[in-house]
């Protein structure tokens, strides 16, 4: 017999750098503060953008609000695992961060919009890519238009901007509806996608 018979039989699983990405207004920071209170013991990276502020939002936590200028220095001196512009705003990752965490052997979470997927796909194939979706187009219409953030012009463009992300499903690992009024179950989907991961017998590899 040629193993150690008292070494593990299975290795220490690898960390993973989990992508939740999704239709625009289908709720992705709502399931994000739900991941946080779920006691996950993962880092949730927290993006820089130029945009404005919302009602409730908090630095540091929700978004780090930055300027054009101090945004476009990061772009700058290469600090960013990537960014773009969205409805006229800069989103960004900062880069440093989630490697450090990964490198340390903790698991990330990033949430980003789907231009923003597609790229950490090229960078780290190795990460999970989650695609949040509602039941259908016209629940989205409700979400967005119960929420009051934006103008009828924006609401519409929005809507065709959903239309054309479905056809990225296909670059995604998984697909997690997030019911209305059922944000438990979304949080238990995700949470379930992590543990398949972690149990898998080849794991991924991110290269950090």
């Amino acid at each position: 017999m040629s193993r150690d018979t008292h070494s593990p039989l299975v290795p220490t699983p690898k960390p993973l750098l989990i992508v939740l990405s999704g239709l625009s207004g289908v709720g992705k920071d709502t399931v994000l503060a739900g991941l946080r209170k779920s006691g996950l013991p993962a880092k949730i990276s927290v993006s820089a953008t130029t945009r404005d502020r919302r009602a409730g939002e908090k630095e540091g936590v929700d978004y780090y609000f930055v300027s054009a200028a101090k945004f476009q220095e990061m772009i700058d001196s290469d600090r960013l695992l990537e960014w773009a512009t969205v409805y006229g705003n800069r989103y960004g990752i900062p880069e440093e961060p989630v490697r450090k965490a990964l490198k340390s052997g903790q698991d990330v979470i990033v949430k980003i919009d789907v231009q923003g997927a597609a790229t950490i796909k090229k960078k780290m194939p190795g990460a999970i890519l989650i695609f949040l979706v509602t039941i259908s187009l016209e629940e989205l219409e409700q979400r967005l238009k119960k929420r009051r953030t934006e103008k009828a012009k924006e609401l519409e463009l929005r809507l065709k901007t959903a239309i054309k992300e479905l056809d990225s499903i296909p670059m995604f690992d998984y697909i997690v509806v997030n019911r209305e009024g059922k944000i438990d179950r979304t949080i238990a989907d995700i949470m379930a996608i992590i543990t398949a991961e972690k149990c898998r017998a080849v794991p991924r590899d991110l290269n950090v």
